[in-house]
């Protein structure tokens, strides 16, 4: 039986495409081409009334933090996006614009949805990071779109049938992606597909006979208004946001999420929300490493054929080149303080984050003293750690790299619970320090540090009840911020 609800919704649907059409046919009348669609304000009127209902409903649910969060933002049409929501950041305030041709065709329940979407790549803080990685040039917009959805819809029940789910991208690209996995393990599988078809295409003759068909839908995307869900373009909105930066974004978000939160959430949204409180702007582990990877000075090598720069006359002494591989130390401490899950997770987020570098990495075993050191090129390379059930301390492991004649690191990453000496013996010398706490640890003990202090945090699914399979709990430094690991 149709609702009222339906009913209206059709109404609406109808009046928008009256909009759309009037606006088409004035473009195709006229030299001017920049005919923007007008709409009634009755229209607006009542549009946003049927979204009312869908937030009442919101409020209502035990996700009532979606509501109450939507209540807050500002509220606009935009017949150009590729989705039927989509949100940005403008004065001060986070709006939500919705696509009347694709919105008005979701039920009440997938209305519901793709608004919840919206809101958690806002507290995911996937804006900024959306445009970090644009900046950045190595990945595709596709692929950052399509990795950020799977990362957010994992989490949601409802959603329109054409949205960007781990199933769809396994089935359209022929991938075996696992479920609830980091932002930066989907982002790698999927670009890597996406290179790899465009290698095949680039060999490809195409069809140059251009249907009548094809000439109409190429005429519509030139118009302004969008009335088909495009995985590439649904994103766009963000580029239009205000230009803020990381630390002033994440403090605005979080009082949007203080005034949201009215009684008890899903355990995976209070993860989310744990994370990007206790963060407050500050990047994780991983990509702090990224970031001083980009920076990070190559040693130099003796050469015989060109002479020393700064005493070029003394042709005794040997000048230098650059050499252009890292030198990093991976140390673990193996009193029991870190799981083995953790550490595989954390040294794949290594491997990922170094592979685009001229690199060797050195794995460092100790507790009181260094048990082992080995080269690692994969991640099966990883050994089987030794078990000791003793107490750690972190000189060992400076020494150890202190007195190494045979090269020169460039980094140490140290993980570890951070129990263990309050002051180093030695100090580092020449190379930096990034310290990674356990998920059981709280702090580290050293008085000085030497380095950057950063936490490695355990990710879970959303809450199912009371099952819990272990393969839907992941282990690492960043997750939804794909972002920051979720509680």
């Amino acid at each position: 039986m149709e609702t009222y609800f339906d009913k209206k919704k059709e109404e609406l649907y109808s009046k928008a495409i009256e909009f759309v059409e009037n606006a088409t046919q004035i473009r195709l009348n006229s030299e001017d081409k920049d005919i923007e669609i007008e709409v009634s304000e009755e229209f607006k009127r009542e549009f946003f009334s049927l979204v009312d209902k869908v937030n009442f409903n919101l409020m209502e649910d035990k996700d009532n933090f979606y509501g109450y969060f939507l209540f807050q933002m500002n509220r606009d049409l935009k017949f150009d996006m590729s989705s039927p929501s989509g949100v940005n950041f403008k004065g001060a305030k986070y709006v939500i614009y919705f696509n009347p041709l694709l919105f008005l065709k979701l039920d009440m329940y997938q209305m519901e949805t793709t608004i919840k979407h919206e809101i958690l790549h806002v507290i995911s803080q996937h804006l900024v990071r959306a445009k970090e990685l644009k900046a950045n040039g190595r990945y595709s917009t596709l692929a950052i779109n399509m990795a950020m959805d799977v990362v957010v819809n994992q989490y949601l029940d409802g959603l329109p049938p054409y949205s960007t789910t781990l199933e769809w991208v396994n089935l359209n690209y022929k991938l075996k992606l696992e479920a609830f996995q980091t932002f930066e393990y989907y982002l790698q599988k999927i670009q890597i597909e996406l290179d790899l078809q465009e290698e095949n295409e680039d060999g490809e003759e195409h069809d140059t006979n251009i249907s009548d068909d094809e000439v109409q839908n190429d005429e519509n995307q030139n118009m302004d208004f969008k009335n088909e869900y495009d995985p590439e373009k649904t994103h766009d909105i963000w580029d239009d946001s205000d230009d803020i930066d990381e630390k002033t974004m994440s403090e605005f978000t979080q009082k949007f999420v203080s005034l949201s939160q009215k009684g008890k959430n899903p355990d995976y949204l209070d993860g989310i929300i744990s994370k990007l409180k206790s963060k407050n702007g500050e990047l994780p582990w991983n990509l702090y490493l990224k970031k001083i990877m980009g920076t990070m000075e190559a040693n130099k090598k003796k050469t015989i054929t060109r002479r020393s720069r700064r005493q070029p006359n003394r042709l005794d002494l040997r000048g230098e080149l650059r050499n252009h591989k890292a030198e990093i130390a991976v140390a673990i401490d193996i009193s029991g303080s870190i799981s083995d899950e953790e550490f595989k997770q954390a040294i794949k987020e290594v491997l990922s984050i170094v592979k685009n570098y001229n690199h060797e990495i050195t794995v460092i075993e100790c507790d009181k003293e260094v048990k082992r050191a080995y080269k690692v090129k994969k991640l099966k390379d990883v050994q089987d750690r030794f078990v000791t059930g003793g107490g750690t301390q972190f000189s060992p492991v400076f020494e150890y790299l202190n007195n190494n004649k045979t090269k020169k690191y460039n980094m140490l990453i140290y993980f570890t619970d951070g129990k263990g000496e309050d002051n180093l013996k030695v100090k580092p010398r020449g190379y930096k320090v990034l310290w990674v706490i356990s998920g059981k640890g709280d702090k580290l003990s050293l008085k000085n540090p030497y380095g950057a202090v950063k936490k490695l945090s355990k990710v879970e699914e959303k809450n199912k009840g009371n099952n819990l399979d272990l393969k839907d709990i992941m282990y690492d430094g960043y997750s939804m911020n794909n972002q920051q690991p979720i509680l």
